[in-house]
């Protein structure tokens, strides 16, 4: 593994790779705008490489020395790009093959939270949509329910289901994506949100929306009624175990780089880690950026430290 210096970065071509082929291009097409906005405007050589099946023929024509991933989804977040760039030799911003891999299957992160102790809902998952929909009379938890794609971002196909009938529904909808099905107990509390960067807890912010949950519209839409508190007005012991539990899974998936965790704190105190991000969105309404601007870390300032984790993992 090497790391650059910021004065070997700024003789070298930043390719910020944007777009991709996944359900949340247009996040991550935002996301790489603002991205190379800001290493533009500290005077790295930026060059925008939308992710297609020619990648790697635009990473050779482009001459791209590192790699900035502003992608987000399947072939971004999950390994896949990860694994070409390790081929290519270019080194690369956040977490390696296995962690990506792990990160984005919500399954497989469950099972490396509940090794390592770290509190997340109870779960069930299916094979397909005629498996969830038999046993939709014997969940071993009672409704509501979330159905979710285990290997989806952004709240793609998340359901809140209250019903038997609304239950079905989302199985149907959530089958449409990729991975298998995850079907979790609901926990009602209070919605929040850990960054990590460079192994370090960067604090907590709280989600306040004015929809039943965190999800797609109340992420990406402005005007959605979601407010943002920062730091989350919690007491400061629980402040603390957010912390603490978000670099934990952070620490236990092998992230490297920016991750933030999405959690829920109920009434009576207790953590919930739901899933972990390793590649965080850095739209004008993501979260990373927001904690980071509460410890006194600016856009640029942000982007830059990502870029100064860049490197090969294998």
């Amino acid at each position: 593994m090497s790391v650059l210096s910021k004065s070997e970065l700024k003789t070298k071509r930043v390719g910020v790779l944007l777009g991709g082929l996944s359900s949340e291009r247009e996040v991550s097409l935002r996301t790489g705008a603002a991205v190379s906005k800001a290493l533009r405007s500290l005077g790295y050589d930026v060059v925008e490489i939308d992710v297609g099946k020619d990648v790697a023929a635009r990473l050779a024509a482009e001459k791209v020395d590192v790699a900035w991933l502003a992608l987000h989804g399947r072939y971004g977040e999950d390994g896949a790009i990860q694994g070409l760039l390790e081929s290519l030799f270019i080194p690369y911003t956040g977490s390696g093959v296995l962690a990506s891999a792990v990160g984005m299957d919500k399954v497989y992160a469950k099972w490396i939270f509940s090794t390592h102790g770290i509190p997340t809902p109870p779960y069930k998952t299916f094979r397909d949509a005629a498996s969830a929909r038999a046993e939709a009379d014997t969940l071993p938890f009672p409704f509501p329910v979330v159905v979710k794609p285990s290997r989806e971002g952004s709240s793609v196909g998340v359901h809140v289901c209250k019903t038997k009938e609304a239950y079905l529904a989302a199985v149907d909808d959530a089958s449409k994506y990729a991975g298998t099905l995850l079907v979790e107990q609901f926990i009602r509390g209070r919605e929040v949100q850990g960054a990590v960067l460079d192994d370090e807890a960067l604090g907590v912010i709280e989600v306040v929306v004015a929809r039943e949950f965190y999800d797609h519209t109340a992420k990406y839409t402005s005007g959605s009624g979601t407010n943002y508190l920062f730091p989350a007005p919690l007491p400061a012991d629980q402040y603390e175990r957010v912390n603490a539990v978000c670099l934990a899974a952070h620490r236990a998936l092998g992230c490297q780089g920016a991750s933030r965790s999405d959690v829920i704190i109920t009434e009576g105190g207790d953590v919930f880690v739901l899933e972990t991000n390793t590649l965080p969105g850095m739209t004008e309404t993501s979260l990373l950026p927001k904690i980071a601007a509460g410890r006194g870390i600016d856009f640029p300032a942000l982007c830059e430290r990502i870029l100064l984790g860049a490197s090969l993992k294998a």
